[in-house]
């Protein structure tokens, strides 16, 4: 019989073991994990160096599993709302009360129209089986809103649709034999270690690094050359090194004849793109912007590695693009070690139909809710084109309250006393404060699970290490118990969470590999686009693409400025992007001890010119608003903001912010060219002193 975690027993044996995992969490990297447990307990997560990729290398946060684990502030039982929407007071209750009651609430809010009830998850685990199985069958099968899950990534993986066929591109291991490397939009060394690691080693062998990005970041400052652009202004940059290769003939002629399509109208767009053009615009000098086309167009081979701060702001799909055209402009596909990355994930054969069962909705078709417009959704009433007004949410993997844009708004929309709202969490967080139901999930040490990547083209497998603390269960199981409740007698839903596991992917990866080794490699080539082989319509890179053309879009990518442009507010007159702090990993990692120590407290970084301008001093309590809100935060006078620009590190906790915010009080719910993404770097603030006592939550 396959083993379930529900079964899972507690280890009896004295002596230490270990078993191998994977990283759930939503990192390019997906790293290998050994996990040493003793008497039941597990003792310490560290990288697998059997696997490559991991190199028996982990970040500082995942390094801190167990205490994550084992945390004191673990939610352990099913809780009952008990105070006022928001108060965060809850009562235990059984697993049983708590399931029957959720079944009978979703029961009768889909009598009327299950349309009522949406599902809000996201990246929390990007597990294929505690993520999108179980899950998605409940929800199919019920009726529910779909959910358009694009908060992160759509833009540019619509754009990489449109250009090259899909989330592919070079194997990452190659880039440690490139010459240069572009690092566009990526601070590698907080957000993708491993591939850090790649990079460190061409350095060494003599290889450039350049880093393109608004902020001087960890990674900029390791780098050869850091060009320091406003925010989506990369576009215009990608144009005017296209406009330098073809004028200076540094094109490889037989790769556009053979493997691309449209690249004589792509030429005349670049031509009308020179580099003095591109550097008003980015605000960068245009010699600098001169030399890195020269040290592109003449130096072989050179890799791109795109992450996505690229695409978090209105154009940010047309800025994909035109950085996905440029190694077919100077043949880099021919070697290994060129090429572009931007994900992954389009190598990896799930089968989401399997796991997923969409059929299961018959012949309904339920409207998409979008994730980065909660805030708007959740106040919007019945209408025509809205459809019913939300009834219910059921929130797992993720934290809304904290992570989506316009966050006051979001927060008004969780606060509806008639709003139903369930939440399965490890933790009480922002979200979880105003829940009615909130339900202790299991945490990767504790279930089954299996993994794609996005840096990297392993499959990973991850086996329980130890036994469910408390009352906790997996996402995967609680779903299964609310179907058995709501009578959902499909056979899928009896499928157990390893079971599950191996329908991800069927017959396409061995099962019995993982569970020998953890990790099974899949057989993508070395330099998988040498010779076109694009998964196109084509078969080509295409630089024309018919489909956005078809959808009455640009078919060639160009430079779509900001919904919020530096410059056109008085009133707001500075640019602020949101990154990552390096200690947390967007809202996850916030409240465990030892990363908030490190990390500190919230911070604005503002240029000192810009601080000057201000009154500002170094550490002391800021301000930071615009018409949507504002975050009180401390300030920190820095270089790593450019002129013109403050950077609001994130994403903490509403409530462990000052006044009872953070920064995505200031972001907005616009949404990107392509993919209907967030723009959360796309987005103008003032900044004034000001004292934390003064500032009422909002």
């Amino acid at each position: 019989m396959p083993l379930d975690t529900a079964t899972l027993p507690v280890a009896s044996a004295a002596a230490s073991h270990t078993v191998r995992g994977a990283c759930p969490h939503d990192c390019p990297d997906t790293c290998a994990l050994l996990t040493t447990v003793e008497n039941g307990v597990a003792v310490r997560v560290q990288g697998n160096p059997g696997h490559a990729h991991t190199g028996g290398v982990l970040c500082a946060k995942v390094s801190r599993y167990p205490e994550r684990t084992y945390h004191a502030e673990r939610i352990l039982h099913p809780l009952k709302r008990s105070g006022p929407k928001g108060s965060g007071k809850f009562t235990p209750v059984s697993w049983d009360e708590a399931l029957t009651d959720i079944a009978a609430r979703l029961a009768a809010i889909a009598a009327r129209n299950p349309e009522a009830i949406v599902p809000y998850s996201y990246a929390g685990t990007m597990g294929l089986v505690q993520g999108e199985s179980m899950d998605r069958r409940f929800f199919h099968r019920l009726g529910a809103s779909l959910l358009h899950r694009s908060i992160c990534s759509t833009a540019g993986g619509e754009a990489m649709g449109h250009t090259l066929g899909g989330k592919v591109g070079m194997k990452v291991e190659f880039f440690a034999e490139a010459k240069l490397i572009l690092i566009w939009g990526s601070n590698s060394i907080t957000s993708n270690l491993h591939f850090w690691r790649y990079a460190q080693q061409a350095k060494r062998n003599g290889a450039r690094l350049v880093c393109i990005d608004p902020r001087k970041s960890e990674t900029a400052e390791k780098c050869h050359e850091h060009l320091q652009l406003l925010p989506g202004t990369d576009a215009a940059l990608a144009l005017a090194l296209m406009h330098e290769l073809v004028v200076h003939g540094w094109l490889d002629h037989g790769y556009l004849a053979q493997h691309t399509l449209g690249w004589e109208p792509l030429r005349e767009r670049a031509l009308a793109w020179p580099p003095e053009r591109a550097a008003e615009i980015c605000a960068v000098p245009v010699e600098q912007i001169r030399a890195l086309a020269r040290a592109y167009g003449t130096t072989r081979p050179a890799a791109i590695r795109v992450n996505y701060g690229v695409q978090r702001v209105h154009g940010g799909g047309n800025a994909v693009r035109a950085i996905a055209c440029l190694p077919a402009l100077t043949g880099a596909w021919r070697h290994r070690a060129g090429g572009v990355l931007l994900s992954s994930s389009s190598h990896f054969p799930v089968q989401r139909d399997a796991l997923q069962r969409p059929d299961l909705m018959g012949a309904r078709r339920p409207r998409t809710i979008n994730m980065v417009t909660i805030g708007d959704d959740l106040l919007a009433e019945t209408s025509p084109e809205f459809g019913p007004k939300i009834e219910a949410l059921v929130v797992y993997n993720s934290n809304p309250v904290a992570v989506a844009p316009d966050s006051a708004q979001v927060a008004r929309g969780f606060a509806r006393e008639d709003l139903f709202t369930v939440v399965l969490e490890h933790f009480q967080t922002d979200t979880a404060d105003c829940a009615d139901y909130i339900l202790p999930a299991t945490t990767q040490l504790e279930h089954w699970d299996v993994h794609l990547a996005y840096g990297h083209t392993d499959v990973l497998l991850n086996r329980p290490a130890i036994a469910p603390c408390g009352e906790a269960r997996s996402n995967a199981r609680i779903f299964r118990e609310l179907a058995a409740r709501m009578g959902f007698s499909e056979p899928c839903f009896a499928d157990s969470d390893e079971q599950l596991c191996r329908q991800a992917y069927g017959e396409q990866v061995d099962f019995t590999e993982l569970l020998e080794h953890g990790f099974a490699t899949l057989p993508v080539p070395d330099a998988p686009f040498a010779h076109g082989n694009f998964p196109t319509a084509s078969g080509k890179c295409e630089f024309f693409s018919a489909a956005l053309a078809a959808a009455g879009q640009d078919g060639l990518p160009g430079h779509v400025p900001n919904h919020e442009t530096v410059g056109r507010s008085a009133a707001y007159p500075l640019a602020m992007i949101s990154p990552p702090a390096r200690n947390f990993l967007n809202s996850t990692f916030v409240n465990i001890a030892s990363l908030q120590k490190q990390e500190g407290r919230p911070l604005l970084e503002i240029h000192p010119q810009d601080a000057a301008a201000r009154g500002i001093a170094d550490g002391t309590v800021v301000r930071v608003f615009n018409d949507r809100g504002s975050y009180v935060c401390h300030a920190e006078l820095s270089e790593r903001a450019r002129p013109g620009v403050v950077n609001g590190l994130g994403v903490w906790w509403r409530k462990l912010g000052l006044a009872g915010t953070n920064v995505n009080q200031l972001t907005s719910q616009a949404l990107t060219d392509m993919g209907q993404g967030p723009t959360f770097y796309d987005c103008l603030v003032e900044v004034e002193p000001g004292k934390a006592p003064e500032f009422a939550t909002e």
